[in-house]
């Protein structure tokens, strides 16, 4: 698959080209070439099982590439020594001791990574967890857990973050608390590389985004960049005269897409209300007798969507 990609700019934080991971027959990442600006806060989405994790964990040393090239922060990925002192990652579930505190598994994994244990109140109460480092992390809720996760890639002081799925299994206060942190990141001047399929949550927070799907790149940009505008959607009242409708509107210049039982008209940069008006019109020439017509801004979940064959 060919997409046009923006410029890669001479600082990013993390640049592919050709990245590709073959498991035997199976093609997990194929042919990755893509970029993270530095400060931004950039949305790895696409179905469950299109490479995400393992791009992830390419970048983090944890998987050898099968072919092509990677740098995080100006260093090759087949030297991870050379970064990984910058870099915090939460991949997949924290792999924590239930039976000690937050407090004490964080002093274990700052043993383990060489890092200052000063700085464990601080990433605590960064993650809102100032009150409740003393208590056992087989107590915490899953928020609390996803929570201390971060908490534990901060204590390098990283420069870029890598979260998989932070918001995974969380309840909508969770998930809400999980983005304001992920923002506060951004704004402390960090690069976040965040994978999630819950896509509303990443339109919140994300200025960059990069749609995988099975393994390939879908597209890579400013998450503004990806909107289509205001979408039309139309029926007609027998499936036989929607399929016509169809067709009139395709001849008329407009990208036309089916959703169930009705059309869905991309409008690009049209004015909504008159395009809605001229679709009627050419309903009404047409033969064509129209049971819905109306205007919507679809989500940047409806949009990958429809760029991923409607996969999760």
């Amino acid at each position: 698959m060919t997409i046009t990609s923006p410029p890669v700019p001479p600082d990013a934080a993390v640049t592919l080209d050709g990245l590709t991971k073959r498991y035997g027959a199976r093609t997990a990442v194929d042919q990755l070439t893509m970029h993270i600006p530095r400060g931004s806060v950039a949305g790895f989405v696409g179905p469950n099982g299109a490479g995400k994790t393992t791009a992830m964990a390419m970048l983090l040393g944890l998987v050898r590439p099968s072919a092509g090239t990677a740098t995080v922060l100006g260093h090759p990925i087949s030297h991870p020594a050379r970064y990984l002192g910058r870099v915090g990652a939460l991949i997949e579930t924290p792999g924590f001791y239930p039976a000690l505190t937050g407090l004490e598994n964080l002093r274990v994994l700052a043993a383990m990574g060489g890092h200052d244990v000063a700085r464990i109140p601080r990433v605590l109460e960064q993650v809102g967890l100032a009150g409740r480092g003393r208590s056992r992390f087989g107590q915490y809720s899953l928020g609390m857990k996803q929570r201390l996760g971060i908490a534990g890639a901060l204590l390098g002081d990283p420069e870029l973050v890598i979260l998989d799925e932070p918001t995974n299994g969380l309840d909508p206060l969770g998930m809400s608390e999980m983005r304001e942190l992920i923002a506060g990141l951004a704004g402390q001047g960090r690069t976040v590389l965040v994978s999630s399929h819950l896509l509303g949550e990443l339109e919140q927070v994300c200025d960059w985004l990069l749609i995988l799907d099975h393994g390939e790149l879908v597209y890579q940009g400013a998450t503004e960049a990806f909107a289509v505008g205001v979408e039309l959607s139309v029926a007609a009242e027998g499936s036989a005269d929607t399929g016509r409708l169809a067709e009139l509107l395709v001849a008329a210049g407009y990208p036309v897409r089916r959703r169930g039982d009705e059309l869905v008209v991309q409008l690009g940069d049209r004015d909504g209300r008159t395009a809605a008006a001229h679709v009627n019109r050419i309903a009404h020439a047409g033969g064509v007798v129209l049971s819905v017509l109306h205007r919507h801004r679809p989500s940047l979940e409806d949009q990958v969507l429809a760029r991923t064959g409607g996969k999760r």
